[in-house]
């Protein structure tokens, strides 16, 4: 078993977005960081998200203030980060007699345009469903008024990904495909023992500070050695959500009231595509194993049914995903009543301190970091210094203007004419600026190197093995991406194929974060 020599400032487990957040701001304020997770980046509760950065309009039912007030501004701090990856969409909430009544939504979206720090965004307004476009997918006459609200669309797991490449840019230690097996501390230093999940290969780290960041595995994070008897509890809440083809031609994305009192969205997706979710039911098991059941997936076509005009089936879904969300147990009867606030337990047995993070939201994931610092800072030699940069500082690919995708679309067009619209599209909102150094010297679509279909080039492959950490064509069409939409199973098949054969070994480099 390898040990490396230097100890480290701060050592995270888990891979998801709190923990690749917290990688980012801890390294940018002059801490050694090493982070590991035992899948790809991503490849548990982040990238099954509604993909949406939100203030969460319902939990204002729960008095939920603060988190609601955090989010809000967070919405248009992130939406400035990462322009790319983040962009506004308008809700459309139409009233539906019977349930929440009109004055209720009014000043629920009052409170919604005017307790967070919204600027660019646009306020909310009423709609006549009889008179405006929105309202022709709807059931005639059953709906005819309506309310119209901003929120953020995100690419969830790229959001994570971009983190953990700025974080590895500034120096911090990210290793995919690597198990903690064993967290042990003595003399005031926690060591992490380690396995390499595709080789086997074993090593381990030091480090004077912990976080778990394991999301529905924090408990099983605390099994593994640490002397922690903890006192907070996870509760797994399954969500699961449905894709379709287009429903409809506008933009703007729907959030439905149910009967049962639970809200549903339906979001314009991937261009050809409508994302409608989520559920919120207990879940018991193993987390990595969660699949959308049959019962869910009735569920949300007949609540989205009960709204639009053409009735949506089981028979129209191309594919559904799920996830656990692992939040904290405040004893809430149902599940869709369980906090989504986050939840932080300081451990220090034998004076070397453990973060476990239990809940939290994407849209809040940088306060979040920003916090568990301030909590670790009398144990890091510089958690106070920069404070706040991660809000000011663009993710990778994400110095322009929030307003310039359309004009970096057009630049990748006119500096690779061989691209054609939707192509240089996709790369601008994958990419941003960084868009141009996967590109490179390309002079033609055969520079490229071999297509596996739907605009995915050798090219890209090989950028996103070497910067991003993707292994396998999964972490490349449904995390890096979401071509495996449009791709068939031969062709991913195909990709892998080309992977095995082709793909060099992760050097220790890359292994250990390296530098694009």
């Amino acid at each position: 078993m390898r040990l490396l020599e230097r100890i480290f400032d701060l050592a995270i487990i888990g891979g998801g977005v709190n923990g690749c957040g917290i990688a980012r701001d801890a390294v940018g304020r002059g801490n050694t960081v090493f982070l590991c997770e035992m899948n790809d980046l991503a490849s548990g509760t982040s990238s099954w998200s509604t993909k949406l950065v939100h203030g969460g309009l319902r939990y204002l039912e729960y008095y939920e203030f603060r988190l609601v007030r955090e989010a809000l501004i967070e919405r248009e701090i992130l939406w400035g980060i990462a322009p790319h990856i983040i962009r506004p969409l308008r809700f459309v909430l139409p009233h539906h007699a019977g349930l929440r009544p009109a004055w209720l939504l009014r000043l629920g979206l009052f409170l919604y345009d005017h307790i967070g720090g919204r600027h660019l965004l646009p306020v909310t307004r009423s709609v006549d469903l009889r008179r405006d476009e929105v309202g022709r997918p709807l059931i005639p006459n059953r709906y005819t008024r309506a309310f119209e609200y901003s929120d953020c669309f995100v690419d969830d797991a790229r959001l994570v990904v971009l983190n953990a490449r700025d974080a590895a840019d500034k120096g911090a230690e990210i290793r995919t495909r690597t198990r903690a097996t064993e967290i042990r501390q003595a003399d005031g230093i926690w060591t992490v023992s380690m396995v390499n999940t595709l080789t086997g290969a074993r090593s381990s780290i030091q480090a004077r500070a912990l976080v778990n960041a394991g999301g529905p595995w924090v408990e099983d994070v605390l099994g593994r050695g640490a002397g922690v008897n903890a006192k907070a509890k996870v509760r797994l809440v399954q969500g699961s959500h449905i894709v379709v083809k287009k429903l409809y031609d506008h933009d703007r994305a729907y959030m439905f009231q149910n009967a049962d009192g639970r809200i549903i969205f339906v979001i314009p997706y991937q261009d050809d595509f409508t994302l409608i979710g989520t559920t919120d039911r207990d879940y018991d098991g193993d987390p990595a194993k969660v699949k959308a059941t049959a019962e869910e997936i009735q569920y949300l076509c007949a609540a989205a049914s009960e709204y639009l005009a053409k009735p949506v089936t089981p028979e129209d879904v191309v594919w559904t995903y799920s996830g656990v969300r692992p939040l904290y147990d405040d004893g809430a009867s149902e599940a869709k009543a369980a906090t989504r606030d986050y939840v932080f337990e300081l451990d220090t047995p034998g004076g070397a301190p453990l973060l476990s993070i239990y809940g939290g939201k994407i849209t809040t994931y940088r306060r979040l970091a920003e916090e568990a610092l301030e909590r670790l800072s009398p144990y890091l030699r510089s958690a106070k210094a920069r404070e706040g940069w991660t809000g000011k500082w663009p993710l990778p690919g994400g110095d322009m203007d929030v307003s310039d995708i359309d004009g970096l679309i057009a630049e990748l067009q006119r500096g690779y004419p061989f691209l054609g619209h939707a192509h240089a599209r996709r790369l601008a909102r994958a990419y941003g600026t960084r868009a141009i150094k996967l590109l490179g010297d390309a002079k033609s679509a055969a520079d490229l190197g071999q297509s596996f279909g739907a605009t995915l080039t050798e090219r890209e492959v090989r950028y996103l093995m070497a910067n991003e950490w993707a292994v396998t064509a999964e972490d490349i069409v449904w995390r890096r991406s979401k071509l495996g939409l449009r791709l068939s199973a031969d062709e991913i098949a195909a990709l892998d194929d080309w992977i095995r054969t082709h793909a060099v070994p992760q050097s220790p480099l890359l292994e250990a974060g390296g530098r694009s």
